[in-house]
């Protein structure tokens, strides 16, 4: 038996890809395609666009939509997202949230969601990159003493938000693994005469370009060595593949609020 996956913002690239991602997989099928109301593509088949058929025709109705959905997976923006949280929590449907760039109140609307039902929500869902999250851990607890920690993120020139949710979550585990306050010790720009740097500080640059899919880089810079742990994406398919991993996790699992390192187990 096949799980039955809505999906949300199917115009954008990662509703494109998801689309593909669910028709590659024998394990999930197409229940439902959204979009917003207004886009060209509502009525249409689902795959119309990827040159195939899904029978599955693209709507606005969210509640219809979700109605017999055993999950929903949201890649979209935040002001979406917090339309898709209500109408989960109401119609009783697991949510993937793959979207980035909300604020602390954001967080806790979902987070308040979450007693209702179980959502993953993480900054990237690609399995390799949260696998990144749990080295930057042992990393940081055994470099924290004489390196300077930076990260490093570059993206297509359509993201919207930046640092990237990646970065920022990079930036966390680093934090939680030395005792440091991200908020306090984070340094995301600099220019002119900054004076020397603090050792204490956590570091972000942001490049912007062309279609990037996703780089990270965290680097330790010691005197005299240097430890650089990367991830590059070349395809959005890594990110789609997490989604649909963590889509089945939440199949069965008590309300409350995941992210990718509960589905890998890797806490």
């Amino acid at each position: 038996m096949t799980l039955r996956i809505a999906l949300a913002g199917v115009s954008g690239r990662m509703g494109r890809t998801l689309i593909e991602s669910v028709a590659a997989d024998a394990g999930c099928s197409l229940h439902a395609a959204i979009d917003r109301a207004g886009s060209p593509l509502l009525g249409q088949d689902a795959q119309a666009a990827l040159g195939g058929s899904s029978g599955v025709r693209v709507s606005a109705d969210v509640p219809a939509a979700l109605a017999g959905a055993q999950a929903l997976i949201d890649f979209t923006r935040p002001e979406a997202t917090f339309g898709y949280l209500q109408a989960c929590a109401t119609a009783r449907v697991p949510l993937v949230i793959g979207t980035t760039g909300f604020d602390d109140a954001g967080k806790a609307r979902i987070a308040e969601a979450a007693r209702a039902i179980p959502i993953v929500f993480a900054p990237n869902m690609s399995v390799g990159v949260n696998l990144l999250m749990k080295l930057a851990e042992v990393a940081a607890r055994a470099l924290q003493d004489g390196y300077d920690i930076e990260i490093v993120e570059a993206h297509h020139r359509h993201k919207v938000d930046a640092p990237s949710g990646t970065a920022l979550g990079l930036g966390q585990a680093v934090a939680g693994a030395t005792g440091r306050d991200l908020a306090r010790c984070a340094v995301y720009g600099r220019e002119g005469v900054t004076g020397e740097r603090d050792p204490k500080t956590i570091g972000f640059a942001t490049v912007r370009g062309g279609d990037i899919v996703g780089d990270h880089t965290l680097l330790f810079a010691g005197t005299g060595e240097r430890v650089e742990l990367t991830h590059k994406a070349s395809s959005r398919a890594t990110f789609a593949q997490g989604a649909l991993r963590a889509a089945k996790w939440l199949q069965g699992r008590a309300p409350g609020l995941y992210d990718m390192r509960d589905v890998l187990d890797l806490k």
